[in-house]
C-alpha cells in the first residue's frame, strides 16, 4: 500500500504520493499551511479513483469532464501526466517517461495507491 508523505518546503509545505516500494508516484504544488496540504490529499484521494483519463498525445483526443487525468507529451518528447479536480485545479503532477505505457501505469499506481495513510516528515 502506499502512502503520503507530507515534508517542508520553500515557502511552506508539499506531499508526495509513495508506492510500496517507496518509489515518488506524484508530488503537490507548495502551499501555505499543513491544512490546505491535507485538503489537497483529500482531493487527490476523492477524485483519482473516478478521474477519466484524456489521452492528450492521441490524434483527436475527446476532451474529458474534470475530474481527470491528462497524459501529454512536455517539452522533451516525454509522457507525462497530471490530475486535475472537479474545479480543473491541477492537484498532482507525475515525472516525465520516456514510454506512454509507463506513464499510464504511473496513472494506475495513483490509483491504486491514493488511499494511503499519511505521514508528516519533520
Amino acid at each position: 500500500m502506499g502512502k503520503f508523505v507530507i515534508k517542508p518546503a520553500k515557502g511552506g509545505v508539499k506531499f508526495d504520493l509513495k508506492a510500496g516500494n517507496g518509489e515518488v508516484i506524484v508530488t503537490s504544488q507548495v502551499y501555505a499551511s499543513m491544512a490546505s496540504c491535507k485538503n489537497g490529499i483529500r482531493s487527490i484521494q476523492k477524485n483519482a479513483p473516478i478521474a477519466a483519463l484524456e489521452d492528450q498525445t492521441a490524434k483527436g483526443f475527446a476532451h474529458e469532464h474534470n475530474p481527470k487525468f491528462e497524459v501529454y507529451l512536455d517539452r522533451k518528447g516525454e509522457f507525462r501526466f497530471r490530475l486535475k479536480a472537479v474545479n480543473g485545479q491541477i492537484i498532482a503532477s507525475g515525472e516525465g517517461y520516456k514510454a506512454k505505457k509507463s506513464c499510464l501505469n504511473g496513472i494506475a499506481s495513483v490509483r491504486k495507491n491514493c488511499t494511503g495513510p499519511v505521514e508528516v516528515s519533520v
